[in-house]
């Protein structure tokens, strides 16, 4: 069945095509008036000062594993919520127990203090 996969295919090449030609023609068209200014790096609006190699407390990267964590587990609400009626009580007590593994996460972090921003 290899012609069923000729469309995407195609649209593939095309997207592939449209990419590179428009890359080219910004890098031929484009103005090029390097200054110090535009050549130093960008470090967030604030001027970079120290190594680039310097250490970043693990805190950072806990909140965030967390917030994503706790921010896609509510995703899965939405397709509950669309299909409640037809779930029935047999979704109910699945989401009530997908809620209940929820809440246990959430109170082991917040013991463990993996809430608290220092």
């Amino acid at each position: 069945m290899p012609t069923d996969f000729l469309p995407i295919f195609v649209m593939l090449v095309v997207v592939i095509a449209f990419a590179a030609i428009a890359l080219t023609i910004s890098a031929l068209v484009g103005p090029r008036r390097p200054n110090p200014t535009k050549l130093a790096p960008y470090e967030s609006g604030m001027p970079p000062f120290g190594t680039a190699r310097q250490r970043i407390s693990i805190k950072y990267y806990l909140t965030a594993v967390l917030f994503i964590l706790f921010d896609i587990e509510i995703i899965f609400f939405f397709p509950w919520a669309v299909l409640l009626r037809q779930l029935g009580f047999f979704g109910l007590i699945e989401m009530s127990i997908f809620v209940l593994i929820l809440l246990i996460g959430y109170v082991y972090v917040w013991r463990k203090g993996g809430f608290d921003w220092d």
